[in-house]
């Protein structure tokens, strides 16, 4: 049954990938096996997370890229394929949620709007299509969208990030039914996470209290516990898994 989660052979581009959730998910799959392409826009992050996958015995390559830029994620696609061999699974995790975007809904500044829907749905759909002539040549191509309870139900003052987040479950959905049977497309959907984007939350005591009385597991997430599904996601045992988004909140969203 273990052999059902080996990597192993795998290709896996992670965005987003130098830090918090994914730079856990990037670790994650390389400990499963997967030669691993962390992504994003700062390389000096990026080449950290590359270098500590090498020195758990991993392979890896730092990339950078703009998600939002359809030239640069070709770009990125083309590297990992060339370096080594295909690319069997795309994690699109790069996403954003910037203080012009947050608010009522009169008070949203309209950049911070088309920013966000940029990062989070636009540039997960273009790295996605980038990918998509080596996920089809690909024995068990997968894509993972990191979407969030976000996607699930409507959150105050987050407008913008709400609807990207619900556009990005639209597109699992939509682009599992055209890309089945080659390609698996599914998401994941983190509840509250402890990572540097969330300190104005962890740092507000009245509010994580909040959060963490609404929550069954009595806590926030840490960053490798998105690891285990996602891993689960890329490999065989999930091979019968598509159009799906697994949750992983804590219990957040059963109440």
């Amino acid at each position: 049954m273990m052999e059902q989660f080996d990597l192993d052979g795998h290709v896996a581009v992670v965005t987003g990938g130098s830090r918090g959730i994914g730079r856990a998910i990037a670790l994650g799959l390389a400990d499963a096996g997967a030669a691993v392409v962390p992504a994003a826009r700062t390389e000096d992050d990026v080449s950290a997370v590359a270098a500590e996958i090498e020195s758990r015995g991993g392979e890896a390559l730092a990339a950078t890229v703009d998600v939002t830029d359809e030239t640069d994620v070709r770009a990125l696609m083309e590297t990992a394929a060339d370096e080594f061999g295909g690319v069997d699974c795309v994690v699109n995790n790069a996403g954003v949620n910037p203080g012009g975007a947050l608010g009522e809904p009169e008070r949203v500044e309209v950049d911070a709007l088309d920013f966000v829907i940029d990062v989070n749905l636009r540039g997960a759909f273009l790295c996605a299509q980038a990918a998509a002539e080596y996920l089809h040549e690909s024995d068990g191509g997968s894509v993972i969208n990191v979407a969030s309870v976000g996607g699930l139900v409507g959150l105050p003052r987050q407008h913008p990030y709400v609807a990207s987040k619900h556009g990005l479950l639209g597109i699992t959905k939509s682009m599992a039914l055209d890309w089945a049977p080659d390609v698996r497309v599914n998401a994941i959907a983190p509840g509250y996470v402890e990572t540097d984007l969330t300190e104005g939350v962890t740092d507000n005591e009245k509010l994580a209290q909040s959060i963490r009385d609404r929550t069954p597991l009595d806590r926030f997430a840490q960053p490798e516990e998105l690891a285990g599904p996602a891993v689960f996601l890329a490999s065989r045992a999930a091979s019968y898994v598509t159009g799906e988004c697994l949750t992983v909140d804590g219990g957040w969203t059963a109440r």
